[in-house]
């Protein structure tokens, strides 16, 4: 059976990590878990040693010093599945803002060949989002636009964050080129894939307001991805 890992970054998700981990080590498809926790002042990595004990096999934990950053957070993660030799790897978030149930829909175009990462997309046809403001929609929703405008890339949803990789996109990318932190990150992880020549696809999802906890969303993140996407078509990658 391919080996499946699902990255999920955590900060202070104590409400949420241990519902998120009984929902993924339930499906069949035999995923592993990897929790990255950046000294998470909520008692969220503690949370996650007690499951271990539970499910030592498909539950795993990268702890780090603090709060340095999601793009981090996924590269850590990353050369950790690479390392280990995962077929599959995911990107996700551990507040419920991405459905677990749709893991499997991420995976099945990679797995049949059609694809070489997939995207669980708000603003393909069929996606949708729940919960969020107007303004954060309309915020979201031109980003992208603009995204697509700068670096020419055919992405409806450039800032996602709910992916999923073959290995051999990850191995390819040059992952120590990747400063950024936040959306940047998302985004220049999807252009340095196309500038690879792999294969996107965008998989429609419902995307759902976190109903625990606090939003990770600040004015540096958006920040570094307005600037970023300039700086990204200089890179090497």
């Amino acid at each position: 059976m391919q080996k499946k890992l699902v990255i999920v970054p955590t900060y202070n998700e104590l409400e949420n990590a241990e519902r998120m981990i009984r929902r993924l080590v339930a499906y069949p498809e035999g995923y592993h878990i990897l929790i990255i926790d950046d000294n998470s002042p909520d008692g969220t990595a503690s949370q996650v040693k007690i499951l271990q004990n539970e499910y030592p096999e498909q539950l795993f934990i990268e702890e780090r010093s603090g709060k340095l950053g999601l793009g981090t957070a996924y590269i850590h993660g990353f050369k950790w599945a690479l390392e280990r030799d995962y077929e599959y790897i995911f990107e996700m978030d551990c507040d419920f803002s991405h459905n677990p149930d749709d893991l499997s829909r991420l995976l099945a175009p990679i797995a049949e060949g059609k694809a070489d990462f997939s995207i669980g997309s708000r603003y393909c046809k069929g996606g949708k989002i729940t919960n969020w403001p107007m303004d954060r929609i309309l915020m979201s929703y031109f980003a992208s636009i603009y995204v697509r405008m700068i670096l020419w890339i055919g992405i409806k949803d450039t800032t996602a964050g709910f992916k999923c990789y073959h290995h051999a996109v990850l191995r390819k990318i040059k992952l120590d080129n990747i400063p950024f932190k936040g959306y940047a990150f998302q985004i220049c992880m999807k252009y340095a894939a196309l500038k690879h020549k792999f294969r996107a696809i965008e998989v429609p999802i419902t995307f759902i307001d976190r109903q625990k906890g606090e939003s990770k969303m600040s004015a540096g993140i958006f920040k570094e991805a307005f600037y970023g996407v300039w700086k990204m078509k200089k890179m090497d990658l």
